[in-house]
C-alpha cells in the first residue's frame, strides 16, 4: 500500500489555521512505511528527500549543511529563516511535533536517528500515513517536512546525535503543537524490532 492508499479516519481535531486542519488520526500498532529510498511512493505527501555529499579525506569530512536560495530550503526567506541544533544521547526519543506554518528542513550530522512521521493534515491524501526513516551517518540524507506533518525521532545506536535543522520561519511557541511520543491511537512503535 503507498501512502496515498490510506483511508484513515480523525480522532480528535487538533487545530486549524487558514485552510489547513489538523487531527489525529487511527492508526494500527506499528512503523508505517519504511521509506529506504529517496523516491518512495510510500512517502508521505510534501515530505521531500535528498542526499547529502559526504567529502571525507584523511582528516575527516566536510559536509555543505545549506545553501540559502539552494536544495530542499530553497523557498525558505532569508529574513526568517533560522538554524538551530540539537544535540541528543543515545536512546533519546523527541516525539511528537506538529506546526500550522512553518517548514522544517533536518540535517543529521552525526549518530543514527530513527524518524517518525506522520500525516496530520485531514485534506491530504496521505492523513493518517506514518514514514519511519533511519537517517544520519549511515544514511546521509537531508528531510523536509512540510506543515500539517507531525515528527519526531528517537538517537539509535550507541553514540551521541546531532541533528541541525532549518526552518523557514522564526520560532514561534504559538505555531508548535505536541503530542505524546506514545500517543495512543497514532500508535507508533518506538521498541527496537528484534527481528
Amino acid at each position: 500500500m503507498t501512502a496515498g492508499d490510506v483511508a484513515a479516519k480523525p480522532v480528535a481535531v487538533l487545530a486549524s489555521a487558514g485552510g489547513l486542519q489538523l487531527a489525529i488520526p487511527e492508526c494500527a500498532r506499528g512503523l508505517g512505511a519504511v521509506i529506504a529510498a529517496i523516491d518512495s511512493p510510500d512517502l508521505i505527501a510534501g515530505v521531500k528527500l535528498q542526499p547529502l555529499a559526504l567529502h571525507p579525506d584523511d582528516r575527516g569530512y566536510f559536509l555543505e549543511v545549506q545553501r540559502l536560495g539552494r536544495g530542499l530550503a530553497a523557498a525558505f526567506p532569508p529574513e526568517t529563516t533560522q538554524i538551530s541544533a540539537a544535540f541528543n544521547y543515545p536512546g533519546t526519543v523527541k516525539a511528537f511535533h506538529f506546526h500550522l506554518h512553518q517548514t522544517d528542513c533536518w540535517t543529521p550530522v552525526r549518530g543514527m536517528f530513527q524518524v517518525a512521521l506522520v500525516d496530520l493534515r485531514i485534506e491530504s491524501p496521505t492523513f493518517g500515513a506514518r514514514n519511519t526513516l533511519y537517517l544520519g551517518a549511515l544514511r546521509p540524507w537531508q528531510l523536509l517536512i512540510p506543515p500539517g506533518v507531525g515528527h519526531g525521532y528517537k538517537v539509535i545506536g550507541p553514540e551521541d546525535a546531532l541533528l541541525v535543522y532549518m526552518t523557514d520561519r522564526v520560532y514561534n511557541p504559538q505555531d508548535e503543537g505536541r503530542l505524546p511520543y506514545n500517543h495512543a491511537s497514532i500508535n507508533y512503535d518506538w521498541e527496537t524490532q528484534r527481528k
